[in-house]
């Protein structure tokens, strides 16, 4: 199940390894308390609808690329720090992917999550 960021037709894979976190309390965890993950790794927040979401970075270990997507567009794409940052935007999935996978990836892009 790889993630796909299809800007204009040119597409080019993200992540090849991916977990999904379903259940409230995978979400809640999230990448927390781990030590690092993998180069072409990415956790995937699937929603039932858009709505505010929001990530924060409180124990996690190390920077994330996080996107936020809103029928397979890029509502937003950013870099968190450990332990301090916080984003949101409006999304029914949230990609958390290890900084530096997303670079490139812009609002309004398409990112597509296969499987």
């Amino acid at each position: 199940m790889p993630v796909v960021h299809d800007p204009e037709g040119r597409s080019r894979t993200i992540a090849s390894t991916v977990d999904r976190a379903e259940t409230m309390i995978e979400q809640s965890r999230g990448l927390m308390f781990r030590r690092s993950i993998p180069e072409d790794y990415a956790l995937v927040f699937p929603f039932d609808g858009v709505g505010r979401r929001f990530i924060h970075m409180l124990f996690v270990r190390f920077p994330l690329d996080v996107i936020w997507l809103a029928d397979e567009t890029v509502q937003r794409a950013s870099t968190l720090r450990p332990w301090r940052s916080v984003g949101y935007a409006k999304a029914d999935t949230v990609l958390e992917l290890p900084a530096g996978a997303a670079d490139g990836v812009e609002t309004g892009d398409t990112v597509v999550v296969d499987g």
